[in-house]
């Protein structure tokens, strides 16, 4: 497989050839404050099928991720009462990289620091193929979506609001 740019391999990389998990790899020019859109225009691919993972935690501040569609946001107040938790909000910064291991803006679900539970927007699980981050700025994989439920064990939630 011949590669554009050499990517040097992350916690979240590991973790997919450790499990033989099926990836595409595909950096991109980081954008500080780009976003999900960004990296869609930059690839070429529809911002609904870049995943953005989300690092939250609960009213105890115990910590969770959150994977959404990139042109969507999570409803906190239907998530929280989806997960039976009074409330959930997105970690500050530090905090968020404390618990995953990884940068804002580089946050991958595979391979984080501390294990956390994961829960998935029920949508993203019927698309053909998503990209999410692999485990640093300017880098996202792409895979199956059922990889997500298989390896990470993520749970279905319905949370999504359109800005």
């Amino acid at each position: 497989m011949s590669k554009t740019k050499h990517v040097s391999e992350t916690p979240a990389t590991q973790f997919l050839r450790r499990h033989q998990i099926a990836f595409g790899e595909h950096p991109y020019e980081y954008v500080e404050h780009g976003g999900t859109s960004e990296s869609a225009r930059q690839l070429g691919v529809d911002e609904h099928h870049v995943v953005k993972t989300l690092i939250m935690e609960d009213e105890h501040a115990k910590p969770l991720v959150v994977l959404m569609h990139g042109d969507r946001t999570v409803s906190t107040k239907n998530l929280a009462r989806q997960i039976g938790v009074k409330r959930v909000e997105p970690c500050k910064p530090e905090v968020a990289n404390r618990h995953s291991g990884y940068l804002v803006g580089g946050t991958s679900p595979f391979g984080t620091r501390k294990t956390m539970p994961v829960y998935v927007e029920s949508s993203v699980l019927a698309l053909d193929r998503i990209y999410l981050n692999g485990g640093k700025r300017g880098y996202l994989v792409s895979m199956a979506p059922a990889a997500l439920t298989e390896w990470l064990h993520a749970k279905p939630v319905d949370c999504a609001s359109v800005d």
